[in-house]
């Protein structure tokens, strides 16, 4: 009997971590960044962002390339790259940090679920800790995460030209809109 019980703890325990220790990922994550500035408001959105979670120990990964992004105004976008990004020289931003409450998150059950997302941005080779709320939600087996953070330009080392520094904000809201699918083990 004593056998019988260490036997059924063993596989509860391993299909519990089978399950937690789950990977998503993606290749078609949607970024995007809006700059509200009282001149002109810029807006730029990206659907090709690389991500993988692993709710086994709630370490995640986001990568991004630069020239991805997708503009209103072709002349917006090539000053994106070209001046303020510099994307042949920095070709992406990269996002690699910590879901804190991962535990928290039932990938059988269907509902939403929030957490803490602590990491390091880094963008043009310049990185910084960013810590914000993200929200899960698990419907029908399918897995997404959002989240929005404030990043200042400056922090970055994006310089904006004093000629055009009315129409840049300092701060830059980030969006992000990620639909994960359970990885290969």
């Amino acid at each position: 009997m004593k056998t019988m019980y260490i036997i059924m703890s063993a596989v509860l325990l391993l299909s519990n971590t089978v399950v937690q220790g789950q990977k998503y990922f993606t290749r078609s994550g949607k970024i995007s960044f809006f700059s509200d500035a009282p001149m002109e408001k810029i807006e730029a959105h990206n659907q090709q962002g690389t991500a993988v979670v692993d709710f086994g120990s709630g370490a995640m990964e986001f990568a991004v390339l630069i020239k991805s992004f997708q503009f209103e105004k072709a002349l917006m976008q090539e000053h994106f790259n070209e001046n303020y990004l510099e994307s042949d020289k920095y070709p992406k931003s990269s996002f690699k940090g910590q879901v804190v409450d991962y535990r928290a998150i039932d990938l059988k059950k269907d509902g939403t679920y929030k957490s803490r997302i602590k990491g390091t941005l880094t963008i043009k080779n310049v990185s910084k800790e960013v810590e914000t709320e993200a929200t899960f939600t698990v419907s029908k087996g399918n897995l997404t995460a959002k989240t929005s953070f404030s990043v200042a330009v400056a922090d970055y080392n994006i310089e904006i030209p004093k000629l055009v520094a009315e129409k840049i904000a300092k701060n830059v809201l980030i969006k992000a809109d990620i639909a994960l699918n359970p990885m290969a083990q």
